[in-house]
């Protein structure tokens, strides 16, 4: 070959069909008339011209990709080339269509090796992306199935080359591709029999697919979070507390955040009145505040313009002591999430009983879950959180000594990396002498992220300065989070061993 001076990929036009047609007859040798004529040709550029490429090496043709959209669901699964093309006429090609049919595409033999079939496919990618497109799906053919067709069956052949005991280079390419195997079509491409009319139905998954919906929405892929690092003081009554809680939401809506995140316990300081009390009573007497301040906290984030996590406080409920908190939605609406496992501390001093509901919220963000401190040291309930597609986790804890930090820290970054997700932490600092149990903190807020290319190489996104009050700011991109999971380059959600164990929630009587 010679020297490579020029690859070009562009649009197919008229003028390469002398060239094309040459190609495709080489290409498909052991099939008669396996080209298309000039008015076919002319019909998908007409029709969809940005669906027809060719990769040129020095001005030469060297391969091409032809393309359709569909409107999927008008077709049988186990359909066939003819049906798709509309008998080769195109006339299926429907602009608001929602896949990217592919219609043939191939390298000549004497360019091959050099990637440029990626190309292809990477061009037909980034088309189905830019179009809202839901997938791309083609019919590929298995040429050297004819070998094996007399010992297995079409399933099992294509199990085995997946397994690398047979080696079919167009079926490995496709594969390698990201493409996944769907399902058999029999009697798929007449004449070929080559693959006994077998073909492989293959299917890209668009990850960035919107469905379009006629409501206004503002899903937002770059979400912006404000983290409070609580400084532990006296409080004279509920009211100044809160005015120092709203100072927060102030400061972190000024900067546009999505999210306001306050650590555990905040509200102890309350807790300074009753100090004569008993543990037991002191708290109960703290928790006759939850709702006041739930209420005040959900006007905020309406007239914020902004979600705000509580951290936690605590709550009586039929009698019984819970470690709860509210998410707060800037429309007004909230949800309650509960700390599933009290600490000893919490149980023996306080009474404290451990919550029973846990699940993911939907948000104008997307998906987001809670856990209170010593939750996020039980990997169980993230995983649960990510099966139901959470894409942020907050953590607000209360930790007394370094120590006890860094169990919450640790573990919330490992729960970052095994469920593909962000992992926001906020915690309080300063000390309380007047109030019973809750004497010193230590914190160091952080945003944490997986470990991949994409994303800072030891998972910490953002970070405070440990010990003092201030506030957070981090961005996070959920998209990033669709590509780890596609194409990360390790994938712990998708590579987990469901054949072996399961995991999954149990209702609780309460």
């Amino acid at each position: 070959m010679e020297a490579i001076e020029n690859i070009e990929l562009t649009y197919l036009t008229l003028g390469d069909y002398k060239e094309l047609k040459k190609a495709m007859i080489e290409a498909y040798g052991t099939m008669p008339d396996s080209y298309w004529k000039l008015e076919q040709i002319k019909s998908l550029i007409d029709k969809f011209r940005d669906g027809q490429i060719v990769i040129k090496v020095n001005g030469q043709l060297a391969g091409c990709a032809l393309s359709i959209i569909v409107k999927y669901n008008q077709f049988d699964e186990h359909h066939t080339y003819k049906e798709i093309t509309g008998n080769y006429t195109f006339d299926t090609h429907d602009e608001d269509g929602d896949v990217l049919y592919g219609i043939d595409v191939f390298i000549k033999s004497e360019f091959r090796g050099l990637r440029l079939g990626r190309r292809l496919y990477d061009y037909r990618k980034e088309l189905c992306e830019r179009m809202n497109l839901r997938m791309i799906a083609f019919g590929g053919r298995i040429p050297n199935y004819h070998k094996f067709a007399e010992e297995i069956s079409p399933k099992e052949y294509i199990e085995r080359v997946k397994r690398k005991e047979i080696d079919d280079p167009v079926l490995n390419f496709q594969i390698s591709n990201d493409f996944h195997p769907s399902k058999v079509l029999t009697g798929y491409l007449e004449g070929d029999e080559a693959s006994s009319e077998y073909a492989v139905l293959l299917e890209w998954d668009n990850i960035y697919y919107q469905k379009p919906t006629k409501k206004a929405e503002t899903k937002k892929k770059i979400v912006r979070l404000g983290l409070v690092q609580w400084q532990m003081r006296l409080y004279k009554d509920l009211e100044e507390l809160m005015q120092q809680a709203e100072y927060f939401v102030d400061a972190v809506s000024g900067y546009r955040s999505d999210f306001a995140l306050f650590p555990e316990f905040f509200n102890a300081p309350l807790m300074a009145e009753n100090n004569h009390m008993s543990e037991p009573d002191a708290i109960r007497e703290l928790a006759k505040h939850t709702e006041e301040i739930a209420k005040r906290f959900s006007e905020l984030a309406i007239s914020y313009n902004i979600n705000i996590i509580t951290g936690s406080m605590p709550e009586i409920k039929d009698d019984l002591l819970y470690n709860v908190g509210y998410l707060c939605r800037r429309d007004g609406t909230t949800e309650r999430y509960e700390k599933i496992h009290v600490t000893p501390d919490e149980s023996k001093v306080w009474g404290m009983q451990g919550g029973h509901e846990i699940q993911a919220f939907d948000t104008d963000c997307g998906k987001i879950g809670v856990l209170i401190c010593y939750d996020s040291e039980f990997p169980e309930l993230s995983r649960l959180l990510a099966d139901e597609g959470m894409d942020i986790l907050f953590v607000p804890f209360l930790t007394d000594t370094q120590n006890g930090y860094s169990r919450v820290r640790n573990c919330s970054q490992a729960r970052a990396i095994e469920n593909e997700c962000y992992v926001a932490i906020a915690g309080s600092v300063g000390n309380l002498p007047k109030v019973h149990n809750m004497d010193i903190q230590f914190a160091q807020s952080m945003v944490f992220t997986p470990c991949d290319f994409a994303f800072p190489a030891n998972g910490i996104k953002a970070e405070a300065t440990p010990n003092t009050e201030m506030i957070l700011i981090a961005d996070v991109d959920i998209d990033l989070l669709r590509e780890l999971n596609q194409f990360g380059s390790v994938q712990n959600l998708r590579n987990r061993r469901k054949d072996i164990f399961d995991l999954k929630k149990r209702k609780v009587k309460k």
